[in-house]
């Protein structure tokens, strides 16, 4: 087992694989400091203003004169990262080739031919004002179904604060989300429950589910109900779950598997282990015909230009720069910068610019061609790699994928989260200390890459664990009950 990795023979730095004490002898370098895994140190003397290269590339300069074997942090490094920029269309293409073996999974088929790994029925509030009566609805069916549920894997409320005194985008994107949701997949059966007085009118929104099963998808709207309205709920609920209780699994190719990539938590070690294996998947997936899709538009600053040459056309190619200009304008527009990340807990995990996060943080779609481009609550129309818009906060983000379409978002983390969005998050962690730590929180290691297995012998057993996920395999989050969703919100609130 190595203890530290210099990743791109271009680097000007290393990463430390596990604790380095002063002294030791690293890459052929003195250390002059103690190293912390997943930290960086440096392989020959850099003076300030000089740039630190890792993955190949610049990832910020250094601010003051670190000699040979120092440790560079984010007390000692700066970003170079700006506002918006003009961009050239340089492609870089490459086809990744299909393995030949055939793969499938168990999944639902939907009456408008998408399939769906679980088979759920969800309660969703149209406003806020009404979560509590579709919390209750949901724990009387649970309650009332408890060891009876035929197919039906879960019976969940989604609350969420919106739906009124919102305007323009925002009110538009709960509508969307909102909309989305009903057209899963994974949902055999959705129950919205309506106020009645808010913004986000039920006979408007109606228009945006029309083309939905009425049985499979119904409303309610408290204030026009005589009496309680729970009970109404209650009714139509039993009649959904009715349905959705006969649905059976029958056999898809992952051609049909759509998959959100995600990161959260980073740490020194995402860009080395859970990002790259992430990678391995989406272009083995991409191969076979299936469909990948990155999102967190600000953890692309710094590795746009590498996105953009990979666009399958210069139409593609626009929207990307499109895609991250209006974000960088968005920020400045708040008057914020641009580069306001890492995290504290990436810069404790070894992370210290935002072109080092985004370097590793792209890693996770791998080397296919960019398809296409997704506005925010656009829901999936081509296969192969997309790009979605949406920021990088892990609950908005994972809910932004499942509502493109995405019937299972992996997430990568080097310090763990518990959370699962509203389709079964599956968590990768970066390093074996994590999965050791916290196995109630991770469903794969990752950490062992930098260890002692090798990366296609991870893939391999990575790829068995994802499809078990796809047949009905629950993931951590789900045995906790975690599920949530998060909507994007840019605007005031009245």
């Amino acid at each position: 087992m190595a203890d530290w990795i210099h990743i791109n023979p271009a680097d000007n730095v290393a990463v430390a694989l596990t604790d380095l004490a002063a002294g030791r002898i690293a890459e052929g370098t003195t250390l002059l400091q103690d190293i912390p895994a997943g930290h960086k140190f440096t392989l020959a003397d850099l003076h300030e203003g000089d740039e630190v290269i890792k993955y190949g590339f610049p990832i910020g300069r250094v601010t003051k004169d670190a000699p040979k074997g120092s440790l560079i942090d984010h007390s000692c490094i700066k970003t170079a990262l700006s506002g918006v920029l003009e961009y050239s269309y340089n492609p870089q293409l490459k086809d990744i080739p299909s393995d030949g073996k055939a793969r499938s999974f168990k999944g639902f088929r939907r009456a408008d031919g998408n399939i769906g790994i679980r088979n759920q029925i969800w309660v969703i509030p149209t406003v806020g004002c009404v979560n509590g009566a579709a919390e209750e609805i949901a724990r009387r069916l649970r309650e009332e179904k408890a060891g009876n549920m035929g197919s039906v894997d879960a019976i969940v409320a989604f609350p969420h604060n919106y739906g009124c005194s919102q305007l323009g985008d925002d009110h538009e994107n709960t509508r969307t989300v909102l909309a989305d949701m009903a057209h899963h997949p994974n949902a055999g059966g959705v129950l919205f429950v309506s106020l009645g007085c808010e913004n986000n009118q039920l006979s408007s929104f109606r228009s945006l589910i029309a083309d939905c099963d009425p049985l499979r998808v119904r409303a309610i709207e408290c204030q026009k109900i005589e009496g309680d309205e729970v009970e109404e709920g209650l009714r139509q609920a039993r009649e959904i779950f009715d349905i959705c209780s006969l649905d059976e699994r029958s056999e898809a190719s992952v051609s049909e598997l759509k998959i959100g990539l995600k990161c959260g938590g980073s740490d020194g070690l995402s860009g080395i282990t859970a990002n790259p294996l992430l990678g391995r998947f989406s272009d083995w997936l991409v191969s076979k015909g299936g469909t990948t899709v990155l999102t967190e538009v600000p953890e692309m600053f710094g590795a746009e230009t590498i996105l953009m040459n990979r666009c399958q056309d210069r139409e593609t190619f626009e929207k990307t720069v499109s895609l991250i200009n209006d974000f960088k304008e968005y920020f400045i527009r708040s008057g914020q910068p641009v580069y306001e990340n890492p995290s504290p807990g990436n810069k404790a995990g070894g992370i210290s610019t935002l072109e080092e996060k985004s370097l590793g943080c792209t890693q996770k779609c791998g080397a296919s061609t960019v398809r296409d481009v997704l506005r925010y609550g656009q829901r999936l129309s081509t296969k192969g790699l997309n790009l979605l818009s949406s920021p990088g906060n892990d609950l908005v983000a994972s809910t932004a994928l499942a509502a493109s379409g995405c019937q299972l978002v992996l997430f990568t983390t080097g310090r763990g989260t518990p959370f699962g969005s509203f389709v079964p998050t599956m968590k990768i962690s970066t390093n074996s200390s994590l999965a050791r730590r916290k196995p109630l929180w991770i469903d794969f290691n990752a950490g062992v890459i930098a260890e002692d297995e090798a990366m296609d012998s991870v893939a391999e057993r990575f790829i068995d664990a994802v499809l078990e996920v796809a047949d009905g395999k629950a993931v951590r989050s789900e045995e906790s009950g975690i599920r949530e969703i998060a909507i994007f919100k840019t605007g005031v609130t009245l």
